[in-house]
């Protein structure tokens, strides 16, 4: 540890220069501008996901009028951006507002201890020369501010699975995609149903020999255009920022619509879903490829732009498969009902690890915190945690909706104690009715298999999880900061 010299001190210490990260750098600037903080970011960029991932047609999986921040119009004529895109909007809205010259990368945060006594936390972060050299230096803040996202950086979710040393050719995870990787001409399974997967195949199939898509279970995909020509039309006629902002609200109301849709009338959804799918691939296609067990949004949709996907199928260039793994072969991979899939590539598109708070060490006077234990409050905090709010977005909307609103809070929150002269705000439970319920009513995998590491949620609010923009909007943007759960000292 480096003890030369006393850690420097912020009033805001931001964790993660991703997308979240920048856009909490813009609003402490603009609505708590006495405020001194720092972003600490773990690898040597600005970007997070955007940079993270390098697969091919790696792109948003929602439209990027809401995926965009509420303060940057999104000017690129495709509403469904690509990667590159995504993160050259990040970082021109980081360079804009100089908000990278707050960032300290290669600090990959290990640990936060509060003090009760001083009201501060103290931050202990790993700092990399980038030479395999790294050393540990310490900040101290009173307010902390987490933007890591909410999977592991390091590495996805690899299933094991039998027979994979056996396999001649080369299997590749899409968190640490090869850019060397030569897939032109070759045979390509891409184990998984979710978003990278359905982004991979059409993408692959492009230069590849033939891509099949591996699943074992299906989910629901629909199309929807790149571009939005409404908003192409209303850019034209009345600028940027008026465009951006009907476009934005017309998309939320849209999005909330057809959530409330889905689990109102989750047949009739379904039947509307496959409908698409029908058109797109016509009378003979066996849809039971995209015909899940579960109801519509029990798992995220997945969205294809312009239906490539479906274009690929069309096409022969790709295939689906639905079925169970049973070994990997030197060839390929058999399935559990004997038949074998040839390939030369196999991608294992098997998602997330999801982890809170890039997997920070959490004390409290000097007791480690299990975030298991404790209850979400607002979405954004835990029961008797002071000074340190996680950001996180939607499973059911743009991840930013949430984000722009929680810092929107934070602010409100540091402006509010200020005036009143409080150092500590930390929420409490005290009404014994309130029940612990899972942190999230979702049934994808990396959910599950989570859910034992995750806080929970309440019963009501401001404990519970609504998962719905226009109330959050209520709540956080209007309601009481001093709402009596909120203890303040």
């Amino acid at each position: 540890m480096d003890t030369s010299k006393p850690a420097e001190h912020f009033d805001v210490l931001i964790v993660g220069a991703g997308l979240s990260g920048i856009g909490a750098g813009y609003h402490l600037q603009q609505k708590c501008p006495d405020k001194r903080f720092v972003i600490l970011e773990g690898r040597d960029c600005i970007g997070g996901t955007w940079d993270l991932f390098r697969y091919p047609g790696i792109r948003s999986d929602s439209d990027m009028f809401t995926l965009g921040y509420s303060f940057k119009p999104w000017t690129d004529p495709k509403a469904i951006a690509d990667g590159p895109s995504i993160l050259n909007y990040v970082r021109e809205t980081a360079a804009e507002n100089g908000i990278d010259k707050k960032i300290r990368y290669r600090h990959q945060v290990k640990r936060a201890s509060w003090s009760t006594q001083d009201a501060r936390w103290t931050i202990e972060a790993e700092r990399s020369s980038g030479e395999g050299a790294s050393d540990v230096v310490r900040f101290t803040c009173n307010f902390l501010l987490s933007c890591s996202g909410y999977y592991r950086y390091t590495d996805g979710y690899r299933p094991e699975f039998a027979g994979d040393s056996d396999f001649k050719g080369q299997i590749v995870h899409p968190q640490k995609w090869p850019q060397s990787l030569d897939y032109a001409g070759k045979r390509v399974v891409v184990i998984g149903s979710g978003a990278t997967a359905v982004t991979l195949v059409p993408a692959m199939a492009e230069k590849a020999s033939h891509v099949t898509m591996l699943q074992r279970s299906p989910s629901y995909v629909v199309a929807r255009p790149a571009q939005d020509q409404l908003a192409i039309t209303l850019r034209r006629k009345f600028g940027d920022k008026v465009a951006y902002h009907v476009i934005r609200w017309r998309n939320v109301l849209l999005g909330m619509f057809f959530f409330q849709f889905a689990r109102k009338r989750p047949e009739r959804f379904k039947r509307m879903v496959l409908g698409g799918v029908r058109m797109a691939l016509g009378p003979d296609y066996d849809i039971a490829h995209f015909n899940p067990r579960y109801n519509p949004w029990d798992q995220r949709l997945c969205l294809v732009p312009d239906g490539d996907l479906f274009k690929s199928l069309r096409e022969k260039r790709a295939s689906m498969v639905t079925g169970e793994i049973d070994r990997f072969t030197d060839g390929g991979i058999r399935l559990k009902d004997g038949s074998e899939l040839k390939a030369d590539i196999i991608v294992t598109a098997t998602g997330l690890v999801l982890q809170l708070m890039g997997g920070v060490e959490v004390s409290v006077d000097g007791s480690k915190v299990d975030l298991a234990k404790t209850m979400n409050y607002k979405g954004m905090m835990y029961s008797d945690i002071p000074n340190l709010v996680s950001v996180f977005g939607y499973t059911n909307a743009s991840w930013t909706l949430k984000c722009d609103l929680t810092c929107e809070y934070v602010c409100r929150l540091l402006n509010y104690m200020d005036q009143q002269g409080y150092r500590q705000c930390m929420p409490h439970n005290i009404d014994p009715t309130i029940e612990q319920l899972p942190a999230l009513e979702f049934s994808s995998g990396y959910v599950q298999r989570a859910l034992p590491t995750l806080p929970k949620q309440g019963s009501k609010r401001p404990w519970r999880l609504y998962q719905n923009y226009a109330f959050d909007i209520v709540a956080l943007r209007l309601g009481k900061v001093d709402d009596g759960v909120m203890k303040y000292s």
